[in-house]
């Protein structure tokens, strides 16, 4: 290869490799401010589960909930699946369609209809190419979302619910650990009894080791516990949405972190081969033009 495409090619390597590190550098920067966001999230999002599943057990003969209807076979199922709005996070975003696809493969052997729910431009592309259009696509804040985007994603599922369009809900997500460690996750979150009796499992792992307490206080509901438990789903379901989304939005920045961190040591050790090529064939011109001026002076003796 001639020494000026070598150069060309060394300064294209260097400009895309100063690209790849502002993006580590931003991603660094959003990846804290999310871990923040579910630190922040996590204490009131354990004191609604643990109300929920309290007035729950309180209103288990309450009639005319059908929030709380638990459908045993369920004909349609609602798939919610977080993606992001932007590529370049390595494999964030074809992990988790992976995993929705697996789920959806799993109730169409099941005779089961499928009604898709997305979050990101990326999911929604995703399932288009498949053949599965969604039937609502949220797209524009998985930078940084917002309690009101998980609040428009929950009002859409539980009207669907209680209107009978869907008998189960499940959502799909990127559960965040670290930035070079997410676990494509999926929960149940309708219906209510499936979702708590998990959300119960967990708080129990929570709590595993501490001494359990001698006396358990009595309860006393006002209003009744139908009606507390009328108002608390819809923040339960907001609540584990938005969790969701903060979960899939710090292991979107933090895959995306590594990524490009790997794309830019992968650009260093490109430049440093191209630096070692445009050398030799540097140092080849010059034992060239050294043997042609020999050449000329023996043809002159």
């Amino acid at each position: 290869m001639p020494q000026k495409e070598v150069k060309q090619r060394i300064g294209s390597v260097k400009n895309v490799q100063k690209i790849t590190r502002a993006m580590e550098m931003v991603a660094a920067a959003r990846l804290r401010r999310a871990e923040q966001r579910i630190d922040d999230l996590r204490p009131y999002a354990s004191a609604i589960r643990r109300m929920t599943k309290q007035a729950a057990a309180a209103a288990q003969n309450v009639p005319d909930l059908p929030i709380l209807e638990d459908r045993e076979d369920p004909k349609t199922v609602g798939i919610i699946v977080m993606s992001g709005d932007r590529g370049l996070a390595g494999g964030f975003n074809s992990q988790i369609i992976r995993l929705a696809m697996r789920s959806t493969a799993e109730h169409q052997r099941e005779n089961r209809d499928l009604v898709f729910y997305v979050s990101g431009r990326r999911g929604a592309s995703s399932l288009n190419f498949r053949g599965h259009e969604p039937k609502e696509a949220y797209t524009g804040h998985t930078d940084r979302p917002s309690y009101a985007n998980a609040r428009e994603i929950a009002d859409d599922v539980i009207a669907a619910y209680i209107d009978g369009e869907i008998d189960r809900v499940e959502v799909f997500y990127n559960a965040y650990e670290s930035p070079m460690t997410q676990h494509p996750t999926s929960e149940v979150l309708l219906p209510m009894q499936q979702a708590t009796v998990a959300e119960a499992e967990e708080m129990e792992e929570d709590l595993e080791g501490e001494p359990e307490p001698e006396h358990t206080a009595l309860t006393e509901y006002e209003p009744e516990p139908g009606e507390i438990l009328e108002r608390l789903i819809p923040d339960y379901v907001e609540i584990t949405i938005f969790r969701a989304l903060l979960e899939s939005t710090a292991s979107e920045h933090g895959a995306r972190m590594t990524a490009m961190r790997s794309a830019s040591e992968n650009a260093s050790e490109l430049i440093d081969d191209l630096t070692l090529q445009l050398n030799r064939e540097r140092q080849a011109d010059i034992t060239q033009e050294i043997l042609e001026v020999v050449a000329g002076a023996e043809s002159l003796t």
